[in-house]
């Protein structure tokens, strides 16, 4: 529509979904070569699907800077730390999360032990357990927040446009309470990779928010009021959720 010239150089193919026959692709007379990955504004995708890749390239890069804080700040204070993680280290860990949230238990133990590594340089905190030191920090594990990102990016959506809402999720017959709506799944899928995808996982966490949370007023509102359930959830594990925890 804007006419613009694609860059051969910048272009690759990435064929996906099983059994593809992986056809050559031509831009005008020229052929595009195929990739197994490709990065796209910093974040790795492969033709699995599965993030297991990006996962990696962000526990990297965020204990590379976790290593450059150890090597280069005398002080394990708190007031000192803390700051230093949360604007240097976490942002990598977090960065588009949404797209690329771990889907497997080995991914999220690799982004976990960042965190731990973190929570440990402070002093005063060394002897206790990871759990007791998120609890005595007052800060959610990587886990919740990514629940966290989820349903607050959801709530987004539903506030913004319908013709936005309707690429993302589908809404039911029905809508509850004051302009609360009902969100149900787009269609049905037979790989467990496309059901951890951000639009299937965050709408059973959804409907099973205290009716409280979801009737919030503005954005600012439900952020406060999802923290206080979730503050009281940090120490489960997610599995609880799914079964119905936050019912």
């Amino acid at each position: 529509m804007n006419l613009m010239r694609f860059n051969k150089a910048k272009c690759k193919i990435l064929h996906l979904g099983q059994g593809n026959p992986c056809y050559q692709s031509t831009l005008g007379d020229e052929g595009i070569e195929s990739s197994p990955a490709k990065k796209d504004l910093g974040v790795l995708v492969d033709d699995k699907q599965d993030m297991s890749h990006q996962c990696v390239l962000a526990a990297q890069k965020a204990n590379q800077i976790l290593g450059c804080i150890t090597r280069s700040v005398a002080s394990r204070s708190r007031e000192g730390i803390l700051p230093l993680c949360s604007v240097l280290v976490r942002p990598h860990l977090e960065y588009c999360v949404q797209l690329w949230s771990p889907q497997h238990k080995q991914g999220m133990e690799l982004l976990e032990q960042v965190r731990r590594r973190a929570t440990k340089m402070i002093q005063e905190l060394e002897h206790l357990s990871c759990e007791e030191r998120l609890r005595e920090l007052g800060l959610f594990s990587l886990e919740k927040r990514r629940l966290r990102g989820d349903l607050r990016a959801a709530l987004q959506y539903l506030k913004g446009p319908t013709g936005r809402m309707g690429k993302i999720f589908a809404a039911g017959p029905v809508a509850i309470g004051q302009g609360v709506m009902v969100l149900t799944e787009r269609g049905r899928f037979r790989l467990d990779t496309r059901k951890k995808f951000f639009a299937m996982r965050v709408v059973k966490h959804r409907h099973r928010l205290p009716r409280e949370v979801v009737d919030a007023p503005s954005l600012e509102t439900f952020k406060a009021r999802l923290d206080g359930a979730l503050s009281n959830l940090v120490w489960l594990k997610l599995s609880l959720l799914t079964a119905g925890g936050l019912g």
